[in-house]
């Protein structure tokens, strides 16, 4: 991916390069001609995974301010406080606190990121499809478009849609969710088995098999809060199809050439491992993106004296979400709290997140993705690990669960818990498997869509008070209400 990515600089650099002008030029039969190659076919492609990559404001994670920050920050592992310092704008607090309102930045980035984003797939589906070429990069590319439409429909519900470029912005119907789901589900079901089965190599960082049947999971499992029908047994069975691919945990164990000392941590280091990675997003800071999550967490002395650059002061762990972590687990070292390097205090608790605001040194800090070189001060290239199979295992053992067979969900649950350093469960129940997806996935991007799914996110912690229930759903952006006057804006809001 990082070749085709400079093949796609490469290309535009001759495209502007050319002047002699006095030839012939068949545009559209050289575009058939292109597409239909396999390095045509991975360009158009390319196009695509470069707009879900992407930079500031337009970006699904590793960057700040779209996908990522939305739906990590209105959930209740992670906050950026306002400081009392001055430092920090409200938004992040604001969405923690489910008091955000249409007009934010960040709704409105992540709307226009995916919007953009399918229209590139849109684009690359109809020039791929004309050019007759491989129905594997025909396939991929529509399974990226589906994964885009269903983290719109899971973000704000009814959504505008439509798959043909040829369209009026401002008439764009806005389709109601359990539709959108439907077409979700068919376009899966009828591209995930056409794709490369390959893991890692050319494939890093791409939809593979085992990527699509994932995201057909994840549909499955969010089913109900789509349409009000669950789909339990069918995510089961995606769920399988992944297990199928012959993914194992990454081992953990103690390493002074691991990150925070354990090779449970080399999961979010420079190349995601493909033992456990199922997807993920290839970054190289300052050449591809960046992943700002550990600088954004440290302050400025503790991460001059730890990576050697500047942090940002930004990211806290909220302390009920800490102390839920048991004091063995080896993911509990990616938090930092007490004195530390840089003669630097972290304290447990924060006094305010609003007005007038946390102290400079409140708040528990995140390292999970402890910084990579090439790194400075705006960012580290630590790769994006969008689907995991700790995340499979543990969606086995919740639709096991939700299916009435607790005893066939332990299993599932364990191996996950062991792999961390914790005693199994004999009899697990819906809580104890909510709370190991809090452990095993926090900073990863589920954790909104796990409290919803499991009744928990209307509820009252820390800072938050008892949520409406309308605020599952993010307004629809005022910009996009404002360009298309068709659309009607969520219930609330």
């Amino acid at each position: 991916m990082k070749n085709i990515l400079f093949s796609i600089f490469i290309i535009g650099l001759a495209a502007q390069s050319c002047t002699k002008v006095n030839e012939n030029v068949y545009d559209k039969y050289a575009a058939n001609q292109f597409y239909s190659t396999p390095a045509g076919a991975d360009v158009a492609l390319a196009s695509v995974y470069a707009k879900v990559t992407g930079s500031w404001g337009s970006n699904y994670a590793g960057r700040d301010n779209c996908w990522y920050d939305l739906n990590c920050f209105s959930s209740d592992e992670q906050v950026i406080p306002h400081r009392n310092t001055g430092d920090w704008q409200l938004d992040f607090a604001q969405l923690y606190t489910r008091t955000a309102l249409p007009s934010l930045g960040i709704i409105n980035n992540t709307w226009n990121w995916a919007y953009s984003t399918i229209y590139t797939a849109n684009l690359a589906i109809s020039e791929l499809t004309a050019a007759k070429a491989d129905p594997a990069k025909i396939a991929e590319a529509k399974v990226t478009r589906a994964w885009l439409y269903y983290l719109l429909i899971d973000d704000f519900g009814d959504v505008p849609f439509y798959t043909d470029n040829n369209t009026d912005i401002s008439k764009i119907p806005q389709e109601k969710r359990a539709t959108i789901y439907n077409f979700i589900v068919s376009e899966l079901k009828a591209n995930v088995d056409l794709l490369s089965e390959t893991r890692g190599g050319a494939y890093y960082g791409r939809f593979n098999k085992w990527a699509g049947y994932t995201v057909l999971a994840k549909v499955y499992l969010n089913a109900e809060v789509y349409t009000g029908t669950a789909h339990w047994a069918e995510a089961l069975a995606a769920c399988n199809k992944v297990a199928s691919g012959g993914f194992t945990l990454h081992p953990a164990s103690a390493s002074t050439g691991s990150a925070l000392g354990n090779t449970y941590y080399d999961l979010f280091g420079d190349v995601c491992p493909n033992d456990e990675t199922i997807f993920a997003l290839f970054i190289t800071q300052n050449v591809i993106s960046g992943n700002i999550y550990a600088i954004r967490s440290l302050n400025s002395p503790n991460g001059t004296a730890l990576i050697g650059f500047a942090g940002w002061n930004g990211t806290i762990i909220p302390s009920e979400y800490y102390d839920k972590f048991d004091n063995a687990d080896i993911r509990k070292k990616q938090f930092l709290v007490g004195a530390q390097a840089g003669g630097t205090t972290y304290t447990k608790e924060v006094s305010s997140l609003i007005d007038p605001g946390a102290g400079p040194n409140e708040g528990i800090r995140d390292v999970k993705f402890f910084p990579v070189k090439p790194s400075d001060g705006s960012g580290e290239s630590n790769d994006f690990p969008v689907y995991r199979y700790a995340d499979v295992l543990l969606m086995q053992a919740e639709c096991n669960f939700r299916l009435g067979n607790a005893a066939a969900a332990a299993p599932f649950l364990n191996q996950v818990r062991e792999r961390a350093g914790l005693n199994d469960i004999g009899s697990p129940t819906l809580d104890n498997i909510y709370d190991e997806r809090g452990f095993e996935l926090n900073m990863e991007g589920h954790r909104r869509q796990d409290m919803i799914r499991f009744d928990k996110f209307l509820l009252a912690h820390g800072f938050v008070q008892t949520t409406p229930a309308y605020r599952k759903l993010f307004p629809i952006p005022t910009a996009a209400l404002n360009a298309n006057t068709s659309l009607k804006q969520n219930t609330g809001y």
